[in-house]
């Protein structure tokens, strides 16, 4: 009955004459089927059409009604102000563009998206009727540190409190954190571009039926991953990335479901691995989890009928990488060592002590976020041991695992448990920036250490210059970086003319960030 009327309403709304008839239809199905109808995305762009075609005597109350309960963005006329006064307080969304609930002053006129996390947080902890005394104790995060995260005087930034805080609100940490932010600025917006023919790639293909009937020669595919593909991923330049991936998924796909050379199979299965991580570690990066997990899944596929302890150890840890950011991360500090417990006896090579490396490094963050002290020095310091069985080599390594990159895993790890000021500068100065010859790992780096700098007053000028220069260095993956984001939000909030704020209100133009 819904789809029938939702099928009916569209095609009548497609006419003047019969629009007032296409309220009646709409209105009747989500009557007989609301959860359906109100997530539907047809009915959505169908009854934000009607909205915006003069619609106040066609049934203009009962579509600012399923429009309200949809989420979509309209404006109140001043046409219709009985209606508005008869809102209660908490409802009086209809007098700006919002989501159901009324934006802070501060935000008014900007949808949801465009909000700061602390604006954020205040709209879903209003939406979920909860008080900042509830919040904070299904969350386990101080009532003062929260209220002053949504009034802008303090960053959510931390894995910790962000999975604690979505997950007492019972959202993704996508909702609570927003994102993809797209914005006019093309290093950051240009990347997104690949993502639809990303998931077409990974939707259509499977080892066994590929999506395509023709490929190229495999040696050149596996050239093509390795030497290209693999190296621009590294200087995070996506765009390029995303260019090159779809095509190669599909060949590799391809090639993988070819039978009658055992060689030439396992040489495809291990570069679409690659290629898997490739693709899935652009996708999170660029805010599309669920698109990473579907790489993740591929590269375990793959792994899988190789049956090979080190291709299965790097599809663990894509896997590892693309878990959902909310409620996940004791799963993830188990994933991480089991897998690195599975991997050992088998870690005879250099790259297995790549692998294993990652592995370790993964489990001891896992157990940041959900604070193990003990558990991280013991992950550490695996990963320090193994570091000194290999090369010091960012950009030779597997993952650039060595003693640099442990190193700067340790700075991202204190920045995770709250180090804070001159302590992280302190850490950061122990680093050698002339190893840091890969982008993606030099701006991550600086961005670690520019966050912590700026959760005190007294460092937060030089926390604008670290995070500029992070900026500088991969302006791709730092314009869509999160936490990155919520940094550049929040000082600008702390009233930082002095302190960089020209700079300030560049980068948060680049990354979308409202100010």
């Amino acid at each position: 009955e819904p789809v029938r009327g939702t099928d009916v309403g569209q095609g009548l709304a497609r006419e003047p004459r019969t629009r007032p008839e296409a309220t009646h239809w709409l209105r009747r199905a989500e009557d007989t089927g609301p959860q359906w109808t109100r997530n539907s995305p047809a009915v959505r762009e169908t009854v934000a059409y009607l909205l915006g075609r003069a619609m106040a005597a066609a049934g203009g109350r009962g579509l600012r009604g399923m429009a309200a309960r949809m989420g979509v963005l309209h404006y109140c006329t001043a046409a219709s102000p009985r209606i508005v006064r008869s809102c209660k307080p908490k409802d009086r969304s209809l007098t700006c563009r919002s989501l159901m609930l009324a934006a802070p002053p501060q935000e008014a006129g900007k949808s949801m998206d465009e909000t700061t996390v602390g604006a954020r947080l205040r709209i879903l902890r209003r939406w979920r009727g909860m008080t900042l005394a509830e919040l904070s104790g299904l969350a386990g995060v101080s009532l003062s540190y929260l209220s002053m995260v949504e009034r802008g005087q303090r960053m959510l930034d931390r894995r910790s409190y962000i999975s604690a805080v979505a997950a007492a609100l019972k959202v993704s940490e996508t909702d609570l954190v927003g994102g993809p932010h797209l914005s006019a600025d093309r290093q950051q917006a240009d990347p997104h571009m690949a993502v639809p023919a990303l998931r077409e790639a990974f939707q259509t293909n499977r080892l066994t039926a590929p999506a395509v009937d023709h490929a190229r020669p495999l040696p050149e595919l596996a050239r093509v991953v390795v030497g290209q593909i693999n190296p621009l991923h590294k200087d995070a330049d996506y765009a390029s990335t995303g260019a090159l991936l779809p095509d190669v998924l599909d060949e590799l796909h391809w090639h993988t479901a070819q039978t009658g050379d055992e060689a030439a199979r396992r040489l495809a299965l291990e570069t679409l691995i690659e290629a898997c991580i490739a693709a899935g570690l652009t996708a999170k990066d660029l805010g599309y989890v669920d698109l990473a997990h579907v790489a993740a899944l591929r590269a375990e596929e793959a792994a899988t009928l190789l049956d090979d302890p080190v291709q299965q150890g790097k599809a663990d840890c894509l896997r590892i990488w693309t878990f959902p950011r909310e409620r996940s991360w004791d799963r993830r500090l188990a994933t991480a060592e089991r897998a690195a417990d599975a991997l050992e006896p088998h870690a005879r090579t250099p790259v297995a002590l790549h692998v294993l490396g990652i592995l370790s490094l993964h489990a001891a963050l896992g157990a940041a976020v959900v604070q193990r002290p003990h558990v991280i020095t013991h992950w550490l310091d695996e990963a320090d041991q193994l570091a000194t069985r290999v090369p010091d080599d960012l950009e030779g390594n597997w993952r650039s695992f060595c003693r640099t990159n442990v190193s700067l895993w340790r700075i991202a790890i204190d920045v995770e448990r709250g180090e804070s000021g001159g302590a992280v500068l302190n850490m950061a100065r122990t680093i050698d920036r002339t190893k840091l010859r890969l982008r993606t790992r030099e701006a991550a780096y600086l961005a670690d250490v520019g966050r912590g700098l700026a959760r005190e007053t007294k460092t937060r000028a030089e926390a604008v210059r670290w995070l500029r220069q992070a900026e500088e260095a991969a302006p791709q993956f730092i314009r869509n970086h999160a936490s990155v984001r919520e940094t550049v939000a929040y000082l600008l909030g702390r009233a930082t003319a002095t302190a960089g704020g020209r700079e300030l209100r560049g980068m948060a133009a680049r990354m979308g960030v409202p100010h």
